[in-house]
C-alpha cells in the first residue's frame, strides 16, 4: 500500500493539473509482523489459561482408574464417559454433604461479596469526593493494607475471633470477607474520573441532599466499577481456602474448597482411606461453573464501562 503526499517545493501547474505528488510506500511489512506477533502472543496466552479448565472438564468424565491409567491421556477423554455417574456419586457421597458445602460457598460468597462491595463503594466515594482531616494518611494506610497478603492475616484473625468467641461460626468467614482494601482503591480511582465535581455541585444547588445526590446522581455512574468490585469480592470469597480451614472445624459449615480438601486428604491416606479422586475432580469442576456463569452474564457491564471511558 502507498501513501500519496504533495511535494512542498513543487512548482505551480499552469495547466491546472495540480501539485506534483510523491508516492511513498508504507512499511507494511513491519506493521504486519507486529500484528502477527501480537496475535501469536494472545493465542499462546489463551491456550495457557484454557488448558487447566479443559483438563478439569475432561477429568470430570473419568472414573478413578481412568484418571491415572486412562487410554486417552490427561487432556483427552477416556473410552468410558462417567460424567453423569460421577455427578450422581458426588451428591450422594457421605449423605450428600457436597450440597451443603456448595450452599455454604454460595452463602459466604454472596454475603461477603455484597457486603464488601457496599463498604468499598461508600469508602471509595468518600475518599474521592469529600475533604476531611487525615484523608491522605488514611488512604496511605489503606494502600499499605493492599500490599499485605491475606494469608499473612489468617493467624492474627483467628486469634482475634477466638478471643471474642466467633471461631467455628459463619461469622468467622463473613466478617473478614467484608474488608476489601483493593476494592476501596478501585472505587476511589474510578469515582474521581467518572463523577465530575461540577455534577455534584449542580445537584446540591438544585436542593438535593448528600444521600439523594449519591443514590440518584453518583451511583448510576459507578455501575461498571461496582460490578467489577462485586465480581472480585465474590470470586475472592468463593476461592478462599486458608481462612475457612483455620477458623472452621464443623463439616457442616465448610465451604466447597475446604470440603474437597478433606476428601483429598482421605484419598491420600492410601490403602487405609477411601479413593474418591473422581469425585474430587468432579466437585472441583462443578464448583467453577457458577463463577464462569457470573462472569459471562455480567460481561456487558464491563463493556459498558469501557465504552463510557472511551467517550470521555
Amino acid at each position: 500500500m502507498a501513501i500519496l503526499t504533495p511535494r512542498p517545493d513543487a512548482p505551480s501547474d499552469p495547466a491546472g493539473i495540480g501539485p506534483t505528488v510523491i508516492v511513498r510506500p508504507r512499511n507494511s511489512g513491519r506493521d504486519g509482523g507486529r500484528r502477527i506477533g501480537s496475535h501469536v502472543l494472545l493465542l499462546v496466552l489463551v491456550i495457557y489459561f484454557i488448558t487447566p479448565l479443559w483438563w478439569l472438564a475432561v477429568a470430570a468424565t473419568k472414573d478413578t482408574s481412568g484418571l491415572f491409567s486412562g487410554t486417552g491421556g490427561p487432556l483427552w477423554f477416556d473410552k468410558d464417559f462417567n460424567l453423569f455417574s460421577n455427578i450422581a456419586g458426588l451428591f450422594e457421597h457421605q449423605g450428600g454433604i457436597y450440597w451443603r458445602w456448595l450452599g455454604n460457598s454460595f452463602f459466604y460468597a454472596i454475603t461477603g461479596g455484597v457486603g464488601a462491595t457496599i463498604l468499598a463503594v461508600l469508602a471509595g466515594y468518600g475518599f474521592a469526593k469529600y475533604r476531611f482531616r487525615g484523608r491522605n494518611a488514611f488512604f496511605s494506610l489503606l494502600l499499605g493494607a493492599v500490599m499485605v497478603p491475606m494469608t499473612a492475616l489468617v493467624i492474627p484473625t483467628f486469634v482475634l475471633l477466638s478471643n471474642i468467641g466467633l471461631v467455628n461460626t459463619i461469622w468467622a468467614v463473613i466478617l473478614p470477607s467484608l474488608l476489601s482494601p483493593f476494592g476501596v482503591y478501585l472505587m476511589r480511582v474510578y469515582t474521581q474520573d467518572a463523577i465530575p465535581d461540577e455534577l455534584l455541585d449542580a445537584a446540591r444547588v438544585d436542593g438535593a441532599g448528600e444521600l439523594r445526590t449519591f443514590f440518584q446522581v453518583a451511583l448510576p455512574l459507578l455501575r461498571p466499577a461496582i460490578v467489577t468490585v462485586l465480581l472480585l469480592s465474590v470470586v475472592g470469597t468463593w476461592n478462599n481456602f486458608f481462612l475457612p480451614l483455620a477458623v472452621l472445624s464443623d463439616p457442616n459449615l465448610l465451604p466447597v474448597t475446604v470440603g474437597l480438601n478433606n476428601w483429598q486428604a482421605l484419598s491420600n491416606a492410601g490403602a487405609g482411606g477411601e479413593q474418591v479422586w473422581n469425585l474430587i475432580v468432579t466437585g472441583a469442576f462443578v464448583s467453577v461453573l457458577p463463577l464462569i456463569i457470573a462472569f459471562l452474564s455480567l460481561q456487558k457491564y464491563w463493556q459498558g464501562g469501557l465504552s463510557l471511558g472511551a467517550l470521555k
